[in-house]
Order: structure tokens, then C-alpha cells, then sequence
């Protein structure tokens, strides 16, 4: 429409899509696999990454073996038939190419998630067209649209038809220049052959910058790579590498007039679109210039206090001087040299990761690293495009990275210095901005936030108030509060309402001064208890025992001193969120519960603002016994219940628990045939039930940490090795 160079095509369109996968009713099948993904461990979670890997390699074989429909079939046919007599008649070799809707919603790019598959013969036009639609399904592209809060439903994938062209030259052009927004310079990557390397990120590429000036432009820059190879179209079908002539090896892939041609092809097309373009393009043999494809482009404005590229940070360690800026930055991590796609199942958290080439599927892994650093690759490639998408700094260019940094090294990438340093390099990270939400206003992020308003807001928060009644609910929240105070109360009237005092939750009498309450599920106590007292003489369950000798063992000294910064803390937290309101358990949640058997003991306690559960059952024969952990809650802020979780994790571990950290919740479990040994475990988690009481107000730093977990240590060591005895009914307590 806008008379562009653009090669003759066809396209597949989102009915054609939508035709396909209603076919044998493919799209059940697909949404019964997806459905089946545990996502609550976090897209970004190793166990998740490797059920998704399962999920889509099934997905995208089901998706190859699907038939194509026949109207579908015989509307692709007579397309291509049409093209082939545009073209003189005789058989045409095309390029098919991904263009999923939804592709550029909520500023996403997609870049190179998607296949597209070049010098496709005619007899293999459908075969090509199922690969390209199973690659909505690949790892890094379910990845990717996790990541950005994108449905499955929401993408249909649309397929272009276009003439190959048979490129002398080809490559990739940003009608602005991506790092800032503010240089209105047009940028344009090439290379020889098709501009598959380019995109890809596998081989060395010119740059031609291209200045603006008024009406006028002029190549302002230029840089020469030393190429050694091209992609050209195979004989048969597919692609091939080849190497370059030694005449071509240092010459530019385009000439100045092309480059200027080029960037005069980006005004237009950034006229027409409305803003800034990143545009594919070939220069066929008889040296004319052919536009592929176009996105939008995603542009960065550089923080104005940043430091002057390429400073070095003086009394750091310097590993690496060079390379191009792919997206400005520090972060530090790790390093992580990824080299096969399996290789995504093992990355760490918050790894720098590093790649010999700048491939698409890095892509996946982008959420979860610090920085990325590559041997090859441009600033118009798509994993660059995505490292900017994602704010991961991002250095390229860098030779024999994935050998020249140690595996599991942790080093400091800054992208804007162009250097790599040893260790952490503070001075760099602190200036570093957290980066925005990459999900926020895509559509599972606004469909989430009009769910939570019928979720997390509590309002039946006094158990006594007028309007704690199920017609006031309003929320699940409430649904589940109600429910749960109901529930508590009918366990511990139930007594009296049945008329079976001996089976009603009785007091503990006891010397600590906390209130404890006991429910006899079975034979936890030596005789019959009628009244509503119960003394630690009649308890025979050695698990009650152990975790009752914990939590006598070491006299609590009261909270420790917290600086003015904690108790502010306390009382900010407190005042914003009414949800930690003392009253707001009512009388019955707030009691520290012990429900019991002879071998078996589960303890659901309050202290405050945080809950603890600790539960074991004491076998025999072949199934382990146990003691479980659970610990959530605080009045801090989310560090300070972090940071306390995490000291309790690492108490727990060094007694052989197995522990899960989510936020400020612990998940914590020992396993042993021997019963001396969990009885040990519950005496542990006793002394912890009681002495991480208002830690959190203490939890300022990793400093304040290490102190308090010496004397726990320390407090336990001396509970330890006095042996446990459980003790016989009537026995001194």
C-alpha cells in the first residue's frame, strides 16, 4: 500500500490459524497440557522450566502430526499458485515467516521466539507451516509469554508467505538508536548473505550509523568486521553456511549509497507506523533493496547521571576491557556458560549468563539473570532486543567469553564501562535501578488485578463485630476467614455440644506463660479427662514431649534490641495493614493448639504476627518417621520477615532438615526411621518456636543475622546433649 520494495506473498491468517487447531480439536488437547503446569513454584523456577521443557516438546510433536484441513490446504495451494504466475510461472522458493497477533501488545517485541523458515519448496509448504505454528509452543516462547503475562489464548499465529530473495547482502536497520532515545541516528547491522546471522546473533556484522541532519543525512559512522562465512539458500531446500571469498572477508557488505538508501526506507516506514522501527532487509543480486519484515522498536533514555561510558572503576578487578553495549547497565552474579538448550534447566538464579552466540532462546532466560555477555552478536539482533525488553544489562562482542570467565565465578558486568570485573563491584550496583515489571498492563496482569479485588481484601476482621456473618463476605478472603473461625470454634466447643467432655480441648497447665490448649485425637492422654485441665503428667505422646522439652529448654530472654529504624518499622507496618491487627485472629485463633495421639502431634501456634505449624507422626516398619515445619507471618517489612526466615532455613539445615524459602514463608522437613532422631528434630523446632519470636525487628542487616544465629547454635548444641527421655505417665514434669 505504501509502494515499498517488499517481496510478492501471501499471508495465513488468523482464521487459517484458528481452522488449523479446531481441526481434531487440537486446541483441547493443547489447554489440558498447559493446564497441567505447576506455575505456583514461579515461571522462573528450575522444576517449572523443566515441566514446561516436557510440555512443549509434546505440544509441538502433536501440533507436527496434526493434519492440515483441506479448505485450509486448497486455500494455501491456490495462494501459491498465484504467486508462482505473478512470478513468470514455474515453481517459486518462498521464506515463510512467524507474525503472531498479539505480538506487539504491552510493548513486547517477541523478537525471534518464533521461527521462520527460509527457501521452503513448494512440496513442503504445509510441512513448514505446522513447524512455524508448533513454535508458538517452544520453551523460550512459553517462556517468554509467562514472563510478560501473556495468555496462550491471545496468540494466534498468523504465517507470511513471501518470495525468498536471493540476497547478496542482507541484515537488520533501527530507524533510531535503541540505547537512547533522544539520538535520532538510524543504525543498520549487515552482513553477507541472507540476514539470518544477523538476526541470530552467529557471526560478525558491519555497522553503518546513519545521522539525520535537518532534510538531509550522511553516513556518520562506519565499522568494518572481519566476516568469515555467509548464509546462502541450499540447493535442495533449507539454508547452507559457506565461506567467504578472501576479497569479501574484510570488505563492507554495503555500499554508502545503500546504507543511505536504507536509512531513507526508515523515515518512511517510521512515518507510516507512527515510531520507531526495527526492519529487516536483503539487497538481492542486482544490488536492489528489499524490505522482509518490521516491529516496533523499543528505545531506552539513559539515566543523566550516569557515568561516561567505557570509565573504569578504580581498585576493581578488571577481567575484560571491549565489547559492544547491547543494554547499558551493571549487575553481578555468577557465571553461567550456556551452550545447549538443556542447559536452561540448570541456570541459577540471578547468573550472569554467558553464550558463545547471541541465540533467540537466551531469551528464556533472561528473567531470571544479572547480565548477559556474549562472543558474538549485534545491537539489532533479538536477544539484544529482549535484553533491553527485559532491562538486563548486556555486553556483546566480547571474544572467548564462554572460556575466558570461570563457570561459577561471580563477576560484575558493566555494560555502559564495556568491562567485566571481578566479585561484586558495589560502587556499580548501586546505582542500578531495579527494572520495571515486564508484565505490568499486559492482559493476565490486568485480568489479575480485577480478580483481587474479589481475593485478598479482608474485611471480616473482628471475630466479636456485628458483621462477622457469611451474608458480609465479600471477598475469598472473608469466605475463608469465616470458615476458619467456625471451624476453630466448633472443635473446641465440641465438648460441651456432644456432651463427650473427655473429648474437648482442654487447657494445658503449665509454667510457661502462654496459653495451650490440647485435643485428644486418640490416645494422647493416659486417662480420661473431664475436666477442662489437662497436666503434662496425663500427655503420652512423645511428640507433644519433644517439642514441649524445646520449648522449655532455654528460658526466652524477650525480644532483642532493635534499633529506632526496626520499631518504626513495626509501627508502619501495623498501621498500614489492618490485617495484623492483634485482635484480628479472635479468641480462638490466637491459642497455641497441640492436637494429639500416642504418635502423633500437631502444634498450631500464634505469637503475634506470626504463625508456626509443626507436625510428626512417630512410625514403623517401612514408612519414615517425620517432623514438618511451616513459619510465615511478621510485622516488618518483606526484608526484614525475609531475612529472618532465611536464618531459621539455615539453623534447620545444619540439622539435616530439607527446607523451602518462598518470600517470608519456610517450608521445612527431617525424615528418619529413628525415632531418637525426629524427637531430637521437635525439641529443635520447639527452642525455634519460642526464640524467633519479633526477630524482625532486630533483622536490619545479614550482620545482625549471623549474631543472633551464633547463639541459637550455640543455645541448641547445649539442649542436644542432654538426652531426651520421654516421660511415663504420672512422672515429674
Amino acid at each position: 500500500a505504501l509502494g515499498l520494495p517488499v517481496p510478492a506473498g501471501f499471508v495465513v491468517s488468523a482464521a487459517g490459524y484458528e481452522a488449523f487447531m479446531a481441526a481434531g480439536d487440537l486446541q483441547a488437547e493443547i489447554n489440558a497440557r498447559l493446564q497441567s503446569l505447576r506455575e505456583d513454584t514461579g515461571p522462573a523456577d528450575s522444576e517449572a522450566i523443566a515441566a514446561r521443557y516436557r510440555v512443549s516438546s509434546d505440544i509441538q510433536q502433536r501440533i507436527m502430526a496434526a493434519p492440515v484441513p483441506e479448505e485450509l490446504a486448497d486455500a494455501i495451494a491456490r495462494a501459491y499458485a498465484r504467486l508462482c504466475a505473478e512470478a513468470g510461472g514455474g515453481s517459486v522458493r518462498v521464506s515463510l515467516r512467524s507474525s503472531a497477533l498479539g505480538e506487539d501488545a504491552a510493548g513486547t517485541t517477541f523478537a525471534g521466539q518464533f521461527k521462520s523458515l527460509l527457501n521452503v519448496p513448494s512440496e513442503n509448504l504445509l510441512d513448514a507451516y505446522r513447524e512455524i505454528v508448533a513454535s508458538k509452543h517452544s520453551l523460550h516462547a512459553m517462556t517468554y509469554r509467562l514472563n510478560r503475562g501473556i495468555r496462550d489464548e491471545d496468540v494466534a499465529m498468523c504465517v507470511g508467505c513471501m518470495e525468498l530473495v536471493d540476497a547478496r547482502a542482507g541484515g537488520v536497520m533501527y530507524s533510531r538508536n535503541p540505547l537512547d532515545a533522544r539520538d535520532a541516528s538510524v543504525f543498520i547491522n549487515s552482513v553477507w548473505g541472507l540476514p539470518t546471522a544477523v538476526v541470530d546473533g552467529t557471526t560478525p556484522t558491519d555497522l553503518f550509523v546513519v545521522e539525520r541532519a535537518g532534510g538531509d543525512s550522511f553516513l556518520a559512522r562506519r565499522e568494518v568486521k572481519r566476516k568469515f562465512e555467509r548464509t546462502v539458500p541450499d540447493e535442495g531446500e533449507g539454508l547452507r553456511r559457506e565461506a567467504l571469498e578472501p576479497e569479501l572477508a574484510e570488505a563492507p557488505s554495503l555500499t554508502d549509497a545503500q546504507a543511505l538508501e536504507l536509512a531513507r526506507l526508515a523515515d518512511r516506514l517510521e512515518d507510516a507506523y507512527g515510531g520507531p522501527q526495527d526492519i529487516e532487509w536483503a539487497v538481492d543480486q542486482q544490488g536492489r533493496v528489499l524490505l522482509l519484515q518490521c516491529r516496533p522498536l523499543q528505545l531506552v533514555t539513559p539515566d543523566a547521571d550516569a557515568a561516561p561510558a567505557g570509565r573504569a572503576v578504580e581498585g576493581a578487578t578488571e577481567l575484560f576491557a571491549g565489547g559492544t553495549t547491547a543494554c547499558a547497565g551493571a549487575g553481578a552474579g555468577p557465571v553461567f556458560v550456556a551452550r545447549k538448550e538443556i542447559d536452561a534447566l540448570r541456570f541459577p538464579e540471578g547468573g550472569v549468563l554467558v553464550a558463545p552466540m547471541a541465540l533467540p532462546r537466551w531469551a528464556a532466560l533472561l528473567s531470571r539473570a544479572s547480565a548477559l555477555v556474549t562472543e558474538q552478536g549485534g545491537i539489532t539482533g533479538h536477544l539484544a532486543n529482549v535484553a533491553r525488553e527485559f532491562g538486563v544489562p548486556a555486553l556483546f562482542d566480547v571474544p572467548e567469553a564462554a572460556t575466558r570467565f570461570a563457570e561459577g565465578e561471580v563477576v560484575t558486568v558493566d555494560a555502559l564501562g564495556r568491562r567485566v570485573y571481578a566479585g561484586r563491584v558495589e560502587e556499580l550496583l548501586a546505582k542500578g535501578e531495579a527494572p520495571a515489571p515486564v508484565m505490568a498492563g499486559s492482559p493476565v496482569f490486568e485480568s489479575l488485578r480485577e480478580v483481587t479485588r474479589l481475593i485478598l481484601p479482608l474485611n471480616l476482621t473482628d471475630p466479636e463485630g456485628e458483621n462477622f456473618r457469611p451474608e458480609a463476605c465479600a471477598t475469598y478472603h472473608d469466605i475463608t476467614r469465616y470458615a476458619h473461625e467456625m471451624s476453630v470454634r466448633d472443635m473446641f466447643d465440641f465438648g460441651s455440644k456432644s456432651g463427650l467432655a473427655s473429648q474437648a480441648s482442654k487447657q494445658l497447665v503449665c509454667k510457661v506463660p502462654m496459653q495451650w490448649w490440647v485435643v485428644n485425637l486418640d490416645d494422647g492422654f493416659a486417662r480420661d479427662v473431664p475436666e477442662r485441665f489437662v497436666n503434662l503428667a496425663d500427655i503420652v505422646s512423645p511428640p507433644m514431649q519433644a517439642i514441649w522439652a524445646g520449648i522449655c529448654a532455654v528460658p526466652w530472654a524477650g525480644p532483642p534490641p532493635a534499633s529506632n529504624a526496626g520499631m518504626m518499622n513495626i509501627f508502619l507496618q501495623a498501621t498500614m495493614n489492618p490485617e495484623l491487627a492483634e485482635g484480628a485472629a479472635g479468641g480462638f485463633g490466637e491459642r497455641n493448639v497441640f492436637m494429639i495421639s500416642k504418635r502423633y502431634a500437631c502444634l498450631n501456634s500464634r505469637f503475634g504476627f506470626h504463625f508456626t505449624t509443626i507436625e510428626s507422626m512417630l512410625t514403623d516398619g517401612d514408612f519414615d518417621s517425620y517432623a514438618g515445619f511451616k513459619f510465615s507471618g511478621g510485622a516488618a517489612d518483606a526484608n526484614r520477615r525475609v531475612l529472618r526466615a532465611e536464618l531459621i532455613g539455615e539453623v534447620l539445615e545444619r540439622y539435616d532438615f530439607q527446607t523451602k524459602l518462598r518470600g517470608d514463608n519456610l517450608f521445612a522437613k527431617a525424615e528418619s526411621r529413628r525415632h531418637g532422631f525426629i524427637l531430637d528434630r521437635l525439641r529443635i523446632l520447639g527452642y525455634l518456636l519460642v526464640h524467633t519470636r519479633q526477630l524482625d525487628m532486630a533483622m536490619a542487616d545479614r550482620g545482625a543475622a549471623d549474631a543472633l544465629r551464633a547463639k541459637m547454635l550455640g543455645d541448641i548444641e547445649t539442649m542436644l546433649a542432654q538426652p531426651f527421655q520421654c516421660q511415663e505417665p504420672g512422672s515429674a514434669q
